[in-house]
């Protein structure tokens, strides 16, 4: 990876260097704006993963199963951005990252079964402060190389202290299976920087076909699972409380005056 050349980014505001290397200045206005950039960014993949926290914990209180296993996430380091900006041929400013670079921010979300990826992106997506920017089923549309995951490419504001931005964050939903394979695959091409000896990628795929029937498999006893009927849950702010008070009172007794009461 070629290292970051700060003379080569112009400053937010759209001025050109022509071609002449900037000072000492005006690099540490680059570095700042840039730092401030990219914190964007961290404080979206923040909201989202809160976002799916409550979702988790919500879920764990009103239902006896949750899809969610376990959540990851990584930004993007600036070299790797400025890196595919270039191998992109996109222009070296921030307006253009913003438009072009959409991975910036990313967010794994790792579930059992295949028909939980459907429930997780519908509790997303259903919020209002999410909108999707783009969508890539690579479930339904398997990668070649055997690759499977949902991808969203979604948009969320972020208030800053100043301003309020709407920053991309890129989620990926999956099964443990997908997931397992995808970070073994990752390994070895890693390993192999991306020339992996034909045996190895044949494996791979088999890998692939034997994590699918897994999954089908897995989710086929899944629904095989009486896990009983859900409690009903009736208009919850019209209850009378006094029975629960009553019960509260008596195991603990309490001296309520006046004012102990919120006004």
């Amino acid at each position: 990876m070629k290292p970051w050349q700060p003379d080569q980014l112009t400053i937010d505001n759209g001025s050109p260097r022509n071609g002449e290397r900037v000072g000492i200045d005006d690099l540490r206005v680059l570095r700042e704006q840039f730092v401030d950039f990219m914190l964007g960014y961290k404080f979206a993949i923040d909201e989202v993963t809160t976002k799916i926290d409550i979702l988790r914990e919500d879920f764990n209180n009103a239902h006896e199963y949750n899809p969610i296993e376990h959540v990851r996430s990584r930004l993007k380091s600036p070299e790797s951005v400025l890196e595919k900006v270039r191998r992109k041929n996109y222009a070296m400013n921030l307006a253009a990252i913003r438009e072009n670079v959409l991975d910036i921010a990313g967010v794994r979300v790792v579930c059992s079964f295949i028909s939980d990826i459907d429930t997780i992106r519908a509790m997303l997506v259903g919020q209002e402060d999410i909108t999707v920017l783009e969508e890539r089923d690579y479930i339904t549309n398997r990668k070649p190389n055997g690759y499977q995951s949902l991808h969203l490419i979604v948009s969320i504001p972020v208030f800053r202290s100043d301003r309020t931005e709407r920053i991309p964050v890129e989620i990926q939903i999956r099964t443990i299976a997908m997931d397992f394979w995808a970070s073994l695959e990752h390994k070895i091409y890693y390993k192999y920087r991306g020339e992996v000896p034909p045996n190895l990628r044949s494996d791979l795929a088999q890998a692939a076909e034997v994590a699918t029937q897994l999954d089908e498999k897995m989710e086929a006893l899944h629904r095989q699972v009486d896990r009983g009927p859900q409690p009903k849950r009736g208009a919850v702010d019209s209850l009378d409380l006094s029975v629960l008070y009553n019960s509260l009172t008596a195991a603990h007794p309490v001296d309520l005056r006046p004012g102990d009461l919120p006004t």
